[in-house]
């Protein structure tokens, strides 16, 4: 595992710039949180921006600066709407003593605080204020209130003030703030241990030595998977079918390029696995007979005859307890997404599965982003606009996380493993 990686890969942030004097200090934050790996959205609220243009920032982010609370996006979506729903964290840095307090009343009047409110992740705030506004008793009692949400407050340091005076309420360094969200988002610990193995990408079924009977899938989320686990410290085996992306460094790759060839690595690999996501697309069918020669055109219609494929996936989930793994499947789906996909975690004994659209807007065959899905025997949950795939894959891990770790501390510490999940 390469220990060099940056620490917020696959994160999207969002920065929420306020307006004080420590304004100029989120330009150099956000540079720093980009060197970390983060992919980095900025919201300003008019006073921001007298300090410090958006145009800086976008220079920065190459992404457009949220300043209108009613501002649309590219895709003519309400933008700190969709900001809200895609981060992963927000952080508000300076936060000023009035945006304090907006937060901790839910008062939404600006991009920064709004987001803030409607964000799906983590909140940090940086407060930066006068020495007597920070310790005033109606600051203390916001800051409590923000704390009581669950927000991370980063305290401001002590120093010399805009004002003139000495005190607490300096912005904290751009530095500090980044090793807090790195220790928010700290992975390298999370999954070690845990032996974990991925399928990815389409089966080839072979009709001749130079034709076969294949899928659009690229393996990329598989792949993305394999990473993010491999970065959070898992000892990981990813399963490899046709892939158009490259085998990730650090993990070990066993070539599948055949539903048949997947199936026995899988089955190999599975009972001394942990967790097993088979992300891979399998063909379904496979031709009953492939030619030794290639096949000719003469003129005639050719007439192939298929063959079911075997299920791996519910292979797997029969395997008995004390060797069966955590199991996550993939549904890709045209319709009826969650009956189908709901369907299929029930008749094949599945902990988790992970569903997607094909065909439509969010058709994520071959793309960069994914938009999806999971569902428990409980239901549906998530609900996660359309994220880049690294995105998505970290999400799934934290949810696959804590899910497996509750089946895990519910089983009896003598029985054998794998018994809570066959409950």
């Amino acid at each position: 595992m390469n220990d060099d990686r940056p620490r917020l890969a696959g994160r999207r942030i969002v920065v929420g710039v306020t307006g004080s004097i420590a304004t100029y200090k989120a330009v150099t934050l956000v540079r720093l949180l980009q060197q970390s790996g983060a992919t980095v959205d900025v919201a300003m609220t008019r006073a921001a921006t007298r300090f410090v243009t958006a145009l800086t920032f976008e220079s920065l982010t190459q992404r457009p600066a949220v300043t209108d609370l009613m501002a649309l996006d590219a895709d003519r979506r309400i933008a700190h709407v969709e900001l809200a729903e895609a981060a992963d964290a927000v952080v508000v840095a300076p936060a000023t003593a009035n945006a304090i307090a907006e937060m901790a009343v839910g008062l939404v009047r600006n991009p920064v605080t709004a987001i803030a409110c409607a964000g799906r992740g983590r909140v940090v705030v940086a407060p930066a204020m006068d020495a007597g506004m920070w310790t005033h008793p109606a600051t203390e009692r916001n800051v409590e209130t923000l704390r009581g949400f669950g927000y991370l407050v980063i305290e401001p340091g002590f120093g010399a003030l805009a004002s003139g005076l000495t005190g607490a309420g300096r912005l904290a360094e751009p530095a500090t703030i980044v090793e807090a969200m790195e220790r928010l988002f700290a992975r390298s610990g999370d999954l070690e241990g845990l032996r974990i193995v991925v399928s990815a990408g389409g089966t080839r079924e072979p009709l001749d030595p130079v034709r076969f009977i294949g899928n659009r899938s690229s393996g990329k989320m598989g792949v993305a998977i394999a990473e993010a686990a491999r970065d959070r410290g898992a000892s990981v085996t990813l399963i490899a079918g046709a892939l158009s992306v490259a085998s990730p460094g650090g993990v070990t790759v066993v070539e599948a390029p055949t539903a048949a060839s997947m199936r026995e690595a899988v089955l190999r690999s599975a009972p001394g696995a942990d967790i097993v996501v088979m992300a891979a697309a399998v063909s379904d069918f496979a031709p009953s007979r492939a030619s030794q020669r290639k096949i000719k055109r003469d003129g005639a219609p050719l007439r192939i005859d298929l063959v079911p494929n075997p299920d791996i996936i519910a292979e797997v989930a029969e395997m008995p307890a004390e060797v069966r793994p955590f199991l996550i499947g993939f549904a890709a789906e045209t319709n009826d997404m969650e009956a189908n996909a709901t369907g299929k975690l029930r008749d094949k004994g599945l902990d988790l599965i992970v569903a997607n659209e094909i065909g439509g807007p969010f058709d994520a065959i071959g793309s960069d982003e994914n938009k999806v899905a999971v569902f428990g025997r409980e239901g549906n949950l998530t609900d996660w606009p359309m994220l880049p795939k690294r995105q998505v894959a970290e999400r799934l891990w934290d949810l696959i996380a804590d899910r497996y770790r509750g089946q895990e501390s519910s089983t009896d510490p003598s029985a054998p493993r794998g018994a809570s999940r066959r409950s």
